[in-house]
């Protein structure tokens, strides 16, 4: 099979560098006025990739990031852990209805037609897996974190607060079965 490859243009790249693809040369996006590192954002990229397409076969496509204001969830389904260190934060993990059902279904290898209590307690250990995945990323720069036990919340239109002053960075993820967002919010200690 003969590959053929194009060059990106220049909102393309932007586009890659912004959801973790690769970064610019300064490493840094600027999003509303908010000036952020994206070695600290890529390793919540890579391990969400990672983590779906390692335990629930589903491949997922990264989104442009953007900074959230309120604290309504984008989804039915939502797994939240905090974590301190290099600074305090929280990570949060947002799933459609659709989305969450299809992964679970994929790593318990049976049909999930509804959240229940399985489903909510795959939604905490997969974002246990994602947070720890992208701590572990994080730690190989100098950058070292510990996570607390993860929660999850459910319900349309919940809301999830983090323990944290600082902004929020929300990731949206596409999938062929629903979609799912990442929100990261960090704070410095000072």
């Amino acid at each position: 099979m003969k590959r053929t490859y194009r060059t990106l243009n220049d909102c393309e790249m932007q586009h890659n560098a912004e959801v973790g693809l690769f970064t610019r040369p300064s490493n840094f996006i600027i999003m509303e006025g908010q000036t952020l590192d994206v070695k600290i954002i890529n390793p919540f990229i890579n391990a969400t990739l990672n983590v779906l397409e390692t335990m629930a076969f589903i491949k997922s496509d990264a989104q442009k990031p953007y900074l959230k204001k309120d604290n309504v969830a984008k989804g039915d389904v939502s797994g939240v852990v905090g974590f301190t260190g290099e600074t305090n934060g929280t990570v949060f993990i947002t799933f459609d209805e659709s989305c969450i059902l299809k992964i679970v279904s994929n790593m318990f290898g049976e049909q999930i037609n509804e959240i229940n209590d399985e489903i909510k307690d795959a939604v905490g250990e997969l974002t246990n897996m994602i947070s720890g995945q992208a701590r572990k990323e994080l730690e190989e720069i100098g950058k070292v974190f510990q996570g607390a036990i993860p929660s999850v919340v459910s319900g349309k239109n919940h809301e999830i607060k983090p323990l944290t002053k600082g902004p929020k960075i929300a990731i949206p993820f596409k999938t062929d079965f629903g979609n799912f967002t990442v929100e990261v919010s960090l704070e410095s200690k000072s």
